[in-house]
C-alpha cells in the first residue's frame, strides 16, 4: 500500500481457487465437517449443484486481497458479509473465486471498503464490507 487513500482506491484484485484438498483442510482446521462440503451424492441429493465450499472459507478467502494491501490483519477491524450463492467445488479441476475490492470512504484513519466476490459469473458475496485501520502514511 503506498500513498495516500481516498474514496475510490481500488484494491488489487485476485483470484482464488479452491479444490477439493482444499475442502477437506479448512474442515479438518475449523471442524466443520458437513456433509455437503465432501459428499457429492449427498450435496446433489439436498439440491445442490456439486459439494460446496464452506461459507466461512469463502469469507476469509474474500478478505485476503484486503490483509495483503493492508500488509497488516490487524488493520482490519470489521468485516461482514451476506451469503448470496454457494461456491460448487467440482471434482476436477475445482473452482475460481474472483475478488475485488474499493475503498467506498475514508474517515480518519478509518477506511471503509466493499468488497465483490463472484464464482462463474455469480456473486457468491452480498454486501461484503470490511472496516479497515490505515497506516499513517496513507491518510491524506
Amino acid at each position: 500500500m503506498s500513498g495516500q487513500i481516498e474514496a475510490g482506491t481500488v484494491i488489487p484484485s485476485r483470484t482464488i481457487h479452491v479444490d477439493r484438498a482444499t475442502l477437506v483442510r479448512y474442515a479438518g482446521a475449523s471442524g466443520d465437517f458437513n456433509t455437503i462440503h465432501w459428499d457429492e451424492q449427498f450435496a446433489r441429493s439436498v439440491g445442490l449443484p456439486d459439494v460446496i465450499a464452506h461459507g466461512m472459507w469463502t469469507m476469509g478467502a474474500a478478505i485476503q486481497p484486503v490483509v495483503d494491501w493492508l500488509g497488516d490483519a490487524g488493520r482490519v477491524t470489521a468485516y461482514s458479509v451476506r451469503f448470496s450463492a454457494p461456491v460448487p467445488v467440482p471434482h476436477d479441476g475445482g473452482a475460481d473465486i474472483e475478488v475485488g475490492a474499493a475503498v467506498t470512504s475514508v474517515d480518519g484513519d478509518t477506511a471503509s471498503i466493499d468488497i465483490t466476490a463472484t464464482c462463474d459469473g455469480r456473486k457468491v458475496l452480498a454486501r461484503a464490507r470490511a472496516t479497515v485501520r490505515l497506516a499513517p502514511s496513507q491518510i491524506a
